[in-house]
């Protein structure tokens, strides 16, 4: 081999072995859940006199479905002289008129709700989260984002948690309203519900550290000032406040059957952007605490449970060296002979795409008795992930070199059945030159497919294809979708002019 070809293979296998580790820790998850499968968690005791509690729900440009919100909260069944509502609302278009209306009118039936509005957006949802909090009356904090859906249960289900005075938060997991509306909005269903149902119940059962997730949970209110209250120096301030709560010695409930049905993105660059801000926040919590939490007295197995889920979105920049390297170290092994490849190839596919693929069918097994059916849709969840890398490269590294940005929030539109639209509504995102690098990768992709067919190479077919795919499908939708709302815009636009 020439020094270019050992250089290639070298760097090709370490990005392999890193990301084997971490798909063997997937293996580690589903273990850590079923071997705590059966531990649900019980409160010590029920309140003799229940507390006050406070339900906060930050919104922001939500016109389409502030009212659906308020009007789920306000429905909860709790006693009326125990419950406050806060509409934290930092909006700057239509969606005050609409929040302060349905406000006004809850307020006259003599529900206890207040409309609070902030000119100024410093610390974006965790500056409001921590004004709101300023003027709150409850004990505990409930926190339900614009696209919830909250059950009228929700807080007779979780408040009697709270009788164990070391209890933090109680965190529900999330449901999804429009699951069906499309193959997008189906593998984000079948990804949150990895996250909750897996990752949170496995780590929460072995005693490990796990996140609140921004909405759909309840604090303790002394909890949040002990841990030193909400900061906005993260895109993730929830995740952020989890870890130091936890590391100030504070403990959190996961409850896998308390379900708080939310609306899932239903466009690709929506979905971007959300999983960006994610991947930014959770890579800026780990330069801001994973120290702190090594240098603590915590037992080994938090540690490094810490740093695994802390450092799970660096896998996203090898994700790219990777999909420049699989072309040229597939040629490289191709010539070496068919033991090489094999050697490589095989714990890749364990370790990576069968780690994937097991993970989410145990997790689809434990909550759906229809979970055979939906185990057609592994292939796509794993394209559709690898076809999230340049996406959340770019967060990764905007994180790492501290670049600022806004906290963007992802559009809700209302969408709940096939038959409803989001066209033609207003809060579309926009990506620019990121689809067109997607689409350069997904032909990058195609060519070596066609390459691996006439050579014979038919051993890493099905990791090329994923990658094919995912590159095109998000690349492509990206555009198609941004050039249908380009279209309909205009055609708004002219038929506005034409009524003049």
């Amino acid at each position: 081999m020439t020094p270019t070809e050992t250089l290639i293979l070298a760097a090709y296998f370490f990005v392999v072995v890193v990301l084997a580790v971490y798909g063997w820790h997937r293996y580690y998850i589903v273990y850590l859940y079923m071997k705590h499968k059966h531990e649900k968690p019980q409160p010590l005791a029920n309140f003799d006199q229940l507390p006050r509690v406070t339900v906060q729900l930050p919104i922001y440009n939500e016109m389409y479905v502030a009212d659906r919100l308020i009007d789920a909260v306000c429905k909860i069944e709790y006693p009326r002289e125990l419950l406050e509502i806060q509409v934290l609302d930092d909006s700057t278009d239509e969606t005050r008129s609409v929040a302060e209306r349905i406000v006004r009118r809850f307020a006259e039936k003599g529900v206890d709700i207040v409309y609070l509005h902030r000119e100024d957006r410093t610390g974006y949802k965790a500056g409001a989260l921590e004004a709101g909090l300023k003027v709150a009356k409850g004990e505990f904090i409930a926190i339900f984002d614009a696209d919830f859906i909250p059950t009228t249960d929700f807080l007779m289900r979780s408040i009697h948690y709270f009788t164990d005075p070391k209890v933090a938060l109680v965190q529900a997991r999330w449901g999804h309203i429009n699951a069906d509306y499309s193959l997008l909005t189906k593998i984000q269903s079948i990804l949150l519900d990895g996250h909750f149902v897996l990752e949170h119940g496995g780590r929460n059962r072995a005693g490990l550290f796990f996140n609140f997730n921004g909405t759909a949970g309840m604090w303790r209110r002394t909890a949040i000032s002990d841990a030193g209250g909400w900061q906005h120096d993260t895109l993730t301030e929830d995740l952020d406040l989890s870890y130091r709560a936890q590391l100030k010695g504070w403990r959190f409930v996961f409850l896998p059957d308390l379900v708080a049905p939310a609306e899932v993105p239903v466009e690709m660059n929506a979905f971007k952007s959300q999983q960006h801000r994610w991947a930014k926040g959770s890579i800026q919590t780990c330069r801001k605490l994973l120290p702190k939490i090594l240098q603590s007295d915590l037992p080994m197995g938090v540690k490094v449970e810490a740093f695994f889920h802390l450092t799970a979105n660096f896998n996203y920049p090898l994700m790219c060296i990777l999909s420049v390297l699989m072309a040229p170290s597939m040629i490289i092994r191709y010539n070496m002979g068919w033991y090489e490849m094999l050697l490589i190839d095989i714990p890749l596919f364990f370790a990576a795409t069968a780690s994937v693929a097991n993970f989410y069918t145990v997790c689809q097994r434990e909550i759906h008795d229809d979970w055979v059916s939906r185990i057609k849709y592994m292939p796509f969840l794993m394209s559709i992930g690898i076809g999230l890398t340049i996406n959340n490269t770019k967060a990764v590294l905007e994180a790492m070199f501290n670049k600022q940005s806004e906290f963007a929030r992802t559009p809700k539109y209302c969408i709940e059945g096939s038959g409803d639209e989001w066209l033609t509504k207003k809060y579309h995102q926009t990506l620019t030159a990121q689809p067109i690098i997607e689409l350069a990768l997904g032909v990058y992709f195609t060519v070596t497919v066609f390459y691996a067919l006439a050579n014979g190479i038919y051993g890493t077919l099905p990791f090329l294809v994923l990658f094919q795919v995912g590159f095109l499908y998000t690349g492509l939708l990206s555009i198609v979708q941004q050039f249908a709302e380009s279209n309909v815009g205009l055609k708004t636009v002219a038929e506005g002019k034409e009524l003049l």
